[in-house]
């Protein structure tokens, strides 16, 4: 599978303290994409379960993890691939948010087999003239679709925090940005880096 970044703790993309994992490759190539960098698989992202395991089962033994969400890219790009890093992941945490730019139908229809797995998707391409900022979606026409009810709750009292969540991580090579981004915060957030000497900017 093709993995371009894993994260903890991400507070930004869901409730609570979470594993944020990003899979590269997308066919959806939305105007304004936060993360065009993604669109394409490259061989130095490539790696096996059995590596990411090492990566992530540490986190789990050793701090408290309120879920994953996966993002990208899109990760029904490899949806093989996605099958397995589900399977793994829904007995660490039954709390799976997924992002993809498929309609939920879609999903539904040609890999109806991995939503066992996820509780939450948010479905639906980029528009970047409805990015309103709104909290969990990178665009008004995205839902919020509730495969386990059990955590409707849960998500609602995330989102009456509102909008305008970002997170940045301090990466050898720069800054990740990560949250859902305002149309034109990247040009912002280059500035700043620049500002401050670090020329290397991603948004998540």
């Amino acid at each position: 599978m093709y993995i371009a970044r894993l994260l903890f703790p991400v507070k930004v993309l869901g409730p609570g303290n979470r594993i944020g994992i990003w899979m590269s490759g997308c066919g959806h190539k939305c105007a304004g994409c936060s993360n065009p960098e993604l669109w394409e698989q490259r061989e130095q992202q490539r790696v096996t379960l059995e590596n990411l395991k090492k990566m992530v089962d540490p986190i789990f033994e050793n701090y408290e993890v309120d879920g994953v969400t996966l993002t990208g890219g899109d990760p029904f790009f490899q949806a093989g691939d996605l099958e397995e890093l589900l399977a793994y992941l829904s007995v660490k945490t039954r709390d799976i948010l997924v992002y993809t730019g498929y309609e939920f139908e879609q999903i539904r229809q040609r890999h109806s087999n991995l939503l066992q797995y996820i509780s939450v998707i948010v479905d639906g391409k980029y528009i970047e003239e409805l990015n309103h900022g709104t909290a969990l979606r990178g665009s008004d026409n995205q839902k919020i679709i509730f495969l386990d009810e059990s955590y409707r709750e849960r998500y609602a009292a995330y989102l009456e925090q509102g909008p305008g969540r970002i997170q940045n991580f301090a990466m050898p090579d720069g800054i990740v940005s990560v949250g859902i981004h305002l149309p034109g915060y990247e040009k912002k957030l280059k500035q700043k880096a620049k500002e401050k000497g670090l020329e290397e900017m991603q948004n998540g």
